[in-house]
């Protein structure tokens, strides 16, 4: 029996190992760091302005509970911090703290330099990351539109 070796898409059934490979070489970029790669995903979303955690769970398709633990580690580490939500006084919203930001910040260079050595072994230009969160981004709410 033949496996596939391509989708319709035209990208390799083998995408799945090379984003775990991939998740792998995050981790040891961040290991210096103290941070984890759950970590690294909350922070990054916090960049873009305050979250509310279940809002945090449903952009990372975790559970709750999940986001609750991660969120309660970077807030004892003081790299988060909870605030009533202005609007939805029964909220909490999810803020970087400025040690957060700076954390995330060092956490991108190191997450991108050892990226850039990896990406120095293409034959060719590598597709553009940015493409892929774009459709990252639509697969989830495609997804969360199905849910609901």
């Amino acid at each position: 029996m033949m496996s596939r070796t391509r989708t319709a898409t035209g990208t390799t059934t083998g995408a799945g190992r090379a984003v775990a490979r991939l998740a792998k070489q995050l981790e040891v970029a961040l290991g210096p760091l103290d941070l984890s790669l759950p970590q690294y995903r909350v922070l990054s979303l916090l960049r873009d302005g305050s979250s509310a955690s279940s809002d945090l769970a449903r952009r990372l398709t975790v559970s709750p509970p999940s986001i609750t633990a991660v969120v309660d580690g970077l807030v004892a580490r003081g790299l988060v911090e909870r605030r009533p939500d202005p609007e939805d006084r029964r909220r909490l919203a999810v803020l970087l703290t400025r040690d957060g930001q700076k954390l995330v910040d060092a956490a991108d260079a190191a997450a991108e330099a050892r990226l850039d050595v990896i990406a120095s072994f293409f034959d060719d230009e590598p597709p553009s990351l940015a493409s892929w969160n774009v459709a990252l981004d639509r697969s989830r709410e495609a997804r969360m539109d199905l849910k609901s």
